[in-house]
């Protein structure tokens, strides 16, 4: 059979058991990418015999996978990392496998769209979202697919976008022109890595967001778009790290509004919250 096997998105800690287990037992392994695929393999202790399965080679990597299966072999679909055919290449050699006839099975596990979800706090009815992708390169036709996004949502609806490093600037700023200011987002980088970061703002801050630290553009985005029905509850306390930039800029001699300013742009906390805090400690 072909198993279509999740891959961690950063920790290998998340790489499941029985994906483990597989890939030590399939004769080969499709992967998107066989040097990085390697590595994990050799994580695992698999021997197993790696085939080319990019988004350049699908049809051919299928029709190989199609002559293994049929000489009794089982294959081990992934990606780089995270969910085959989730944004990644597979969906066709899942598709072509099908079609033959052959058994596909889904050994779960990472995706950085689900592990964005889980930390947004969606609270509108149902929880309802839409997994967009990346965006196109070019800004016209960014603007373009947003607005067709945004009128497929509607008010209802959250949406999931991925994004690289070298474009998140120009992402953030397209989708503050198309949704406008106030609808917030969550911008989360790199999930499950030792720098991983998540902040929720408003879209009209976001690129400042962005600018306030160099760290902040680096790593893979996942970015949530908020529904208009799903507005942040009303915060009473300040997290931790919210709480840790508020002393640091406060003990710095800081103007009190320049505090809160400059804390929610590191930390998506409510800018209200962190102006009095900043005045509590000068007390």
């Amino acid at each position: 059979m072909l198993y279509v096997v999740a891959t961690p998105i950063g920790n290998l800690e998340d790489l499941s058991p029985r994906a483990a287990r597989i890939l030590c037992e399939v004769a080969f392994v499709a992967a998107e990418d066989t040097r990085r695929t390697a590595t994990l393999l050799r994580h695992v202790g698999s021997n197993a015999a790696m085939l080319v399965a990019d988004e350049h080679h699908e049809q051919r990597a299928a029709q190989k996978i199609a002559q293994h299966l049929a000489a009794g072999n089982s294959v081990a679909l992934v990606s780089d990392a995270g969910t085959p055919a989730i944004s990644d290449p597979g969906g066709r050699i899942v598709a072509a496998i099908r079609a033959e006839g052959y058994r596909v099975v889904a050994v779960p596990g990472a995706c950085a769209a689900a592990a964005a979800l889980s930390i947004a706090g969606l609270t509108h009815a149902g929880g309802g979202w839409i997994f967009a992708g990346f965006l196109p390169t070019k800004t016209q036709e960014r603007l373009r697919v947003l607005a067709d996004w945004k009128a497929r949502a509607g008010d209802d609806l959250a949406l999931v976008f991925y994004e690289a490093p070298h474009r998140i600037d120009a992402a953030l700023a397209a989708l503050a022109e198309v949704f406008g200011a106030e609808r917030e987002i969550l911008i989360a980088r790199e999930l499950t890595k030792i720098f991983e970061q998540s902040v929720r703002l408003p879209l009209g801050e976001a690129v400042a967001w962005l600018n306030a630290d160099p760290n902040h553009a680096r790593g893979e985005f996942v970015l949530v778009v908020y529904p208009p029905a799903d507005q942040a509850p009303f915060a009473t306390k300040l997290d931790d790290n919210a709480e840790k930039v508020v002393h640091v800029l406060v003990d710095a001699g800081l103007p009190t509004k320049q505090v809160a300013q400059i804390a929610q742009q590191l930390t998506g906390a409510p800018r209200d919250l962190l102006y009095q805090r900043a005045l509590d400690l000068k007390a």
